[in-house]
């Protein structure tokens, strides 16, 4: 899988570097962590780049001991870019640098974390947000902010600060808030006043129409981004995660915190339906994804560890695909735990939740929370070659077994997980 890589003689449109040290982080508003730093900050340096672009970013270990890469959470990238240590390269030890390289295919919110050691360094600061912005400007917004959550030693942060942030904006003017769920667990979004869903996961939403009296839930390690007006005089406050707000319009004015309502937008239903562009009704590869739980031993310690399809880690077949392949995929908790899957590679097109069918915009997503006792089923055209993790993005859950792998036929890799190279992905 190492030839799996953008055209090496393209030339980047956007070149970054980013260097990784173990130091203590500042948190504005609140008191400094020891933590994991990309440029001397967290959440690291905010890369933009347009639809089309080269992207290419040299990554070097300062200082980070148990080593590190990143990974390009969302992000279609070519495999051997995917940052997943064990699986697509060696972790980057100290002194060492790896090169990234991805086209901006598809714009959207996204983000970028640590893939080794991933439920110690993504939790201790090791992430920041990647925007690709559309080819040509969007319609429907007048700016865009990005707002990064992330919680720090317990303090619920929003971009690094501890603190609710301000968007000046003229009286009905509207702002696109990138909204990146960094924790373990479910977000939860609201206003008082009318909001849009405008895309989730980094898709589009086909027609979206107003949300009132709704709050949205955003799994770990998901994105959405949503409309906020400005009102004709004072602010919107958008709140995010419940500990932290973005008030919206005039930069002097006070709203008063809204009550969070009791009803959820269910994006199964959303928006207007669309052509999804391939026919999961005569999939080529169907898989059951059952997640359970059990008593076993994984590397050397007991515990209640998690199932996939009754099978314990490393002892879980991989979901063999071929290029092409039409695949849908029937997700099943059978646990009383919510698990946020994400599939690395792909974005997977929801097809029903629990027997009920999709009936709005096609709901595209790469992080999908699916609450106790649900089925799911899910489908995605396999084009993007290579060996790809899919496993729930509450980290300590990954740790503890719960991750599979799409492995497409012929694709083989040279890495391995443990052993000298100390390549721990999870």
């Amino acid at each position: 899988m190492t030839w799996l890589t953008a055209d090496p003689e393209r030339p980047a449109d956007v070149r970054v570097e980013l260097t990784a040290r173990q130091q203590k982080i500042a948190v504005p508003g609140g008191r400094a962590v020891e933590g994991y730093t990309l440029n001397g900050q967290s959440p690291g340096p905010e890369i933009r780049a347009r639809q089309g672009e080269l992207v290419e970013v040299e990554f070097v270990n300062e200082w980070v001991a148990a080593g590190a890469t990143l990974h390009w959470h969302g992000i279609d990238v070519p495999n051997a870019a995917d940052g997943v240590a064990g699986i697509t390269q060696d972790a980057v030890p100290v002194g060492g640098r790896f090169v990234y390289r991805f086209e901006a295919t598809d714009a959207g919110t996204y983000w970028y974390h640590s893939h080794q050691v991933s439920h110690e360094q993504v939790r201790r600061g090791m992430l920041g947000a990647i925007v690709i912005e559309p080819a040509e400007a969007s319609i429907g917004s007048d700016s865009d902010v990005v707002a990064l959550l992330h919680i720090y030693d317990g303090q619920h942060t929003l971009n690094g600060r501890a603190e609710d942030q301000r968007v000046a904006a003229r009286p009905g003017a509207t702002v696109r808030v990138r909204v990146v769920n960094t924790d373990n667990g479910t977000a939860t979004l609201w206003s008082a006043a009318p909001f849009r869903v405008l895309a989730i996961d980094g898709t589009e939403v086909n027609a979206p129409s107003d949300v009132k009296n709704r709050r949205v839930l955003l799994a770990a390690g998901g994105r959405v981004d949503i409309a906020v007006q400005a009102p004709p005089d004072g602010a919107t406050r958008l709140h995010l995660g419940g500990a932290r707000s973005i008030l919206v319009g005039d930069p002097e004015a006070s709203e008063p915190p809204a009550p969070q309502p009791s009803d959820t937008l269910d994006l199964l239903a959303y928006g207007d339906p669309a052509p999804l562009g391939f026919d999961p009704s005569s999939p080529d590869r169907t898989f059951d994804y059952v997640i359970g739980r059990r008593f076993g031993i994984i590397d050397g310690r007991p515990g209640n560890f998690w199932t996939i399809n009754g099978r314990m880690f490393p002892d879980i077949p991989m979901f063999h695909v071929r290029e092409g392949d039409i695949v849908v995929i029937r997700i099943v908790n059978d646990t009383s735990e919510t698990h946020p899957m994400h599939l690395h590679g792909h974005h997977a097109v929801v097809l029903s939740r629990d027997g009920v069918a999709a009936s709005g915009s096609p709901w595209w997503t790469d992080t999908l929370d699916v609450f106790p006792g649900e089925t799911y089923e899910v489908a995605f055209v396999a084009d993007n070659p290579g060996i790809w993790s899919d496993h729930c993005h509450n980290l300590p859950h990954a740790v503890d077994g719960l991750i599979a792998h799409v492995m497409y036929d012929g694709v083989s890799t040279p890495f391995t997980i443990n052993g000298d190279t100390g390549n721990h992905p999870e």
